[in-house]
């Protein structure tokens, strides 16, 4: 497996031909990286007006390895060749490193790039990437591995301070400025000298941009000083050392190497349209820095998210006033830690009769409200108190709890509660306190342990009784001057104490089913599978030429075939799918065919849009102007890849079919919408002129590409 790293963009304030000076004294030995034991340059190239400058190094390392590892290898140093680019009319550096030895079983690569901030001038930027991939070594692959990546971490964390220490050795020698290159001056060729000046500039022609433009650079940027490209990216591409300090926190060089490759696979997938930093690193965290694994859960939520509208939940929903009144939790102050604390009522709580007077969907989309509320007040805490708040802090009184709380019904929803929370809002509970645990709770905690994942469950702290009153108790966590007075503190809490739910509230087993579906098909999506062989169709009746028809679908399983249709006659009634297992009556995905198997294609009815091949995790929005009225089918087909492009995908598309479940099914979901032409344009519902409903924590932008002058279709992938 190969092993990658990319760091984040490290700033240096200081201008860019200093950090080159103060870089030049690392060479041919550096006492502050013990391993490097030295090197001699084996290739050397200076471009005439001395702006290019190559050097080529071969280093010698004393790798620390366990001496028996040296012994069955044979070499007691290993050897790497480094060639560095500098380009000082562009005021950039590259270098290129690989290994020398046991290049036939190991592969190591390494680029790093020296560049000028785009937004400082007299301020450094620098970026780096690396790849290690063992192919065989003797059996020890894994330790290898191990050392590599161990003696790799420790050199990165080392080298900002490296620059810095010969920086200020050079403040020390008195140089504080290093001045910028510039062109030398160019005296008029005589006559006699002409043919000797022809063939200097031809000679420049040819040389410096042959060693030139290997390392990136046009033939345009060397013949004159114009502006430099820039290289390193703004804040909304590129993350900062810094940045990440201050608002993720102290991550090791592997951890924000990490975050910066599941981010740029974002961008690189969804267009542009990422969730937030810190949403990334929780999934990141909650899968100890595994990001295929990550990827996989993020994606999953996000999809979630997006079906169920849960990033306008604290807009769109009003908590019905059963739960104003008799849901005993609520937001109180903050931690020490500077966490958002929620206070939660649990032994005062009626569960049995919220679940009667509510249903379970609609506890469970309270739930959902507080934890988007949460992720907002963590937001705001890191701005106040200016370092990196990511979760919050639970407070949970069991006083009271007794055996009515382990009604059936209410447990069930609990444990649903938990998998829902536990799967979209990773890492988001820094720590639970659970006060005055009864002789009942043991039973309880039996009940839904299982559900709560090993990270979370070793943020729990129990006190029964009054322990939480001692040392270790509630005053190590949590300020004396908010401490509840339900529970002796001196702050006046404002939760709602609880209490029994009326009957006169609770509602039919009909009627909470009917509400609990009303919940979550509140929802301008629909859900369809497609089966091979059976494809999902809809029909759409245009009454008026040069209507426009507009479509957004994402493709959560599988990958499908879209196909729009055109036929002057309506086709037969709709016919659901009902092959056995192919029949699907739940809300989460029917399955229509609508053209008869007897039609032909160019006779029957006609196609109107080539076919496009959607990939499994893809969004896709697109619309078609219609050019005659009559009946247009869109539809949705399985698509098999053939088996010869299987091993020919493209990096992300290999990733994503590797998430794929062996299946014959695929799942879509989508909303479709007609508008006249002449409102196609203004219409705040259309595609062209509303955001997709994807995610508050994405940066909020929408995609189009024009693919002829009657469709237009953009995509991202979701997931």
């Amino acid at each position: 497996m190969v092993q990658k790293y990319q760091s984040p963009v490290r700033v240096y304030k200081y201008p860019f031909e200093l950090i080159m000076a103060a870089y030049e004294r690392r060479f041919p030995t550096c006492p502050l990286i013990p391993m490097f034991v030295g090197s001699d340059t084996v290739n050397e190239f200076k471009s005439e007006d001395g702006a290019i400058h190559v050097i080529e190094r071969r280093c010698k390392l004393d790798v620390d390895a366990p001496r028996l590892l040296k012994k069955i290898a044979g070499v007691d140093y290993v050897y790497f060749v480094q060639k560095n680019s500098l380009n000082s009319r562009e005021r950039t550096l590259h270098i290129e490193a690989h290994n020398e030895t046991f290049s036939n079983r190991v592969i190591i690569n390494e680029h790093c790039c020296y560049t000028v901030h785009p937004e400082n001038e007299d301020w450094t930027c620098f970026e780096q990437s690396a790849s290690l991939d063992i192919k065989s070594f003797f059996g020890f692959e894994s330790t290898v591995e191990k050392i590599a990546m161990k003696q790799y971490t420790s050199n990165i964390k080392k080298g900002k301070e490296i620059i810095e220490y010969y920086l200020r050795q050079l403040e020390e020698e008195g140089i504080t400025f290093v001045p910028r290159w510039t062109p030398p001056s160019i005296t008029p060729c005589s006559e006699t000298s002409l043919s000797s000046c022809k063939k200097q500039a031809a000679a420049m022609a040819v040389v410096i941009p042959d060693a030139a433009l290997k390392e990136g650079l046009s033939g345009d940027a060397l013949s004159s000083p114009s502006a430099p490209e820039p290289v390193v990216g703004t804040p909304d591409d590129k993350l900062d050392a810094d940045y990440i300090k201050r608002y993720l926190g102290d991550l090791t060089p592997l951890q924000e190497s990490c975050l910066i490759r599941l981010r740029q696979w974002l961008q690189e997938t969804h267009k542009g349209k990422i969730p937030k930093d810190e949403h990334i690193l929780r999934f990141l965290r909650a899968r100890d820095f595994n990001i295929d694994k990550a990827r996989e859960i993020m994606c999953q939520s996000l999809t979630w998210r997006k079906q169920h509208q849960v990033d306008y939940i604290l807009e769109t929903w009003t908590p019905p006033q059963v739960l104003q009144d008799y849901y005993a939790g609520g937001w109180h102050h903050h931690d020490k830690d500077g966490r958002p604390l929620y206070v939660l009522r649990l032994g005062q709580m009626d569960t049995k009769g919220l679940v009667r007077a509510l249903g379970e969907e609609a506890l469970l989309r309270y739930v959902l409200s507080i934890n988007e509320e949460g992720l907002r007040r963590c937001e705001e805490n890191t701005k106040v108190f200016g370092r990196p708040i990511s979760s919050w802090t639970c407070l949970v009184d069991l006083e009271g709890l007794n055996m009515r709380h382990l009604w059936r019904p209410g447990v069930k929803a609990l444990l649903r509660i938990i998998e829902v929370v536990e799967a979209n809002y990773p890492e988001t509970l820094g720590r639970l306190l659970i006060l005055r645990a009864p002789r009942v709770f043991p039973v309880l905690w039996t009940l839904v342990s299982p559900f709560i994942d090993d990270n979370t469950r070793r943020k729990f702290l129990i006190y029964a009784g009054n322990d939480y009153q001692g040392p270790g108790g509630l005053l190590d966590y949590i300020d004396k001057e908010i401490i509840p007075d339900f529970l002796s503190g001196e702050c006046m809490c404002e939760v709602p104490e609880g209490g029994l739910v009326p009957k006169s509230l609770y509602r039919t087993a009909e009627e909470l089913e009917n509400e609990d579906l009303k919940l979550w098909t509140e929802t301008i999506y629909q859900s369809a599978s497609v089966f091979k062989g059976a494809p999902h169709e809809i029909l759409i009746q245009i009454v008026d030429a040069s209507s426009v028809i507009t479509w957004d679908f994402d493709v959560c399983k599988g990958d499908i075939v879209f196909n729009i249709y055109h036929s002057k006659r309506s086709p037969q009634p709709a016919k659901k799918d009902s092959l056995g297992a192919h029949s699907i009556t739940s809300p989460g995905g029917n399955n229509v065919q609508l053209i008869d198997k007897v039609w032909q294609l160019g006779r029957d009815y006609s196609m109107v849009e080539s076919p496009l091949i959607c990939k499994e995790g893809e969004s896709v929005q697109g619309s078609h102007v219609t050019r005659w009225p009559g009946f247009y089918i869109l539809q949705w087909k399985f698509h098999s890849m053939p088996a010869c492009a299987a091993s020919s995908l493209p990096r992300v598309d290999d990733v994503l079919a590797s998430l794929q479940v062996s299946s014959h099914k695929c799942k879509v979901m989508y909303y479709t919408e007609v508008i006249g032409s002449e409102d196609f344009r203004g219409s705040m519902t259309s595609l062209e002129s509303s955001h997709s409903g994807f995610s508050q924590l994405s940066a909020a932008t929408t995609s189009s590409s024009q693919s002829h002058s009657s469709s237009m279709i953009s995509r991202w992938r979701f997931c």
